[in-house]
């Protein structure tokens, strides 16, 4: 079990709901030392005071705010308990929205359970559970801690709380800087993309890993075993720079898509848009319809005969 990092309670109203605060997520990256590349000597950050010269031990150091170059005001762990926020204890539920009125930019990436602490928590820890579970909302709350405010999500997951940390407003940037100018999409391309959708839509992510840190914890493996790291696997469909037929790629995409999700060749072909295929792809059909011709020539050179005779 996880360390708890965080004790309080969560504010409902006029419930107050004991609760310990557990990350929710580990990390699995692979983390680097700083290393000496002349001799692979470990490069160590000591932490050093300018004015004594000397080495501070953790217990010394405390924080500090820069108001100008040479100007730092020293803030106590003292001085931030003291300061009159609700909050410092306690997880304040100030709202409940539906959960799909929620912007994923908001989502900072940090989550954590909330652990019942206690007996006297119990009841009303399982009636806020209960509560979320039965509808679509979710709890908006406001929580001090390491320093600063922050703004949480609150939802259920197999009946345990969820804590996720939100994004303020003015920490988000606006995008409209960013927007490209609006190029010309038919309905015919947007219909086709939707079927693209359609055909990746699944209801399970459970199966993807990180294959990146698999590969780099391949090549820390034969390094430490003295050998060479496997050679890399070449890029399988690398983007290349000429303009291709964006309909003709969406068309090839919900084939491969629908193919390697089992489904037969017949089920990948488009029939809901009859109009779409025409449109886009006339230059691309051109070649193909040069058999059918040569088919039909033939067919009117084998009744020449027949004319002829008829003339007969």
């Amino acid at each position: 079990m996880p360390r708890p990092l965080w004790s309080g309670a969560i504010s409902f109203g006029l419930v107050t709901i004991p609760v310990k605060l557990v990350s929710a997520t580990q990390d699995r990256s692979v983390h680097f030392h700083q290393v000496h590349t002349e001799d692979g000597a470990r490069v160590r950050v000591r932490k050093y005071c300018e004015i004594e010269d000397r080495e501070v031990p953790v217990g010394e150091i405390g924080k500090g705010y820069e108001v100008s170059t040479d100007t730092l005001i020293a803030v106590t762990d003292a001085e931030l308990e003291a300061m009159p926020l609700p909050t410092a204890k306690a997880i304040e539920i100030v709202a409940f929205v539906s959960a799909a009125s929620i912007d994923p930019v908001r989502l900072s990436g940090d989550s954590y359970f909330l652990q019942a602490d206690g007996q006297v928590a119990a009841k009303p820890y399982a009636l806020i559970a209960k509560a979320l579970a039965r509808n679509t909302k979710v709890a908006i709350a406001k929580l001090a801690w390491h320093g600063r405010e922050r703004l949480v999500l609150l939802r259920v997951r197999d009946g345990v709380l969820l804590a996720h940390v939100l994004k303020w407003d003015d920490e988000i940037r606006d995008p409209a800087e960013l927007a490209p100018k609006e190029p010309e999409v038919t309905d015919a391309e947007i219909a086709e993309a939707v079927h693209l959708i359609d055909s990746m839509t699944t209801d399970d992510i459970s199966g993807y890993r990180d294959t990146y840190r698999e590969a780099l914890e391949a090549v820390i493996e034969a390094k430490a075993e003295d050998r060479q790291p496997s050679a890399p696997r070449a890029a399988a469909g690398k983007p290349g720079g000429k303009v291709v037929d964006l309909m003709a790629a969406l068309q090839e995409s919900v084939r491969k898509a629908r193919t390697a999700r089992g489904e037969s060749g017949e089920e990948a072909e488009i029939h809901e848009m009859p109009e779409s295929k025409p449109k886009k792809k006339t230059t691309a059909t051109k070649p193909a319809k040069k058999a059918p011709a040569k088919k039909a020539g033939k067919t009117a050179a084998a009744k020449k005969p027949t004319r002829r005779q008829r003339g007969a």
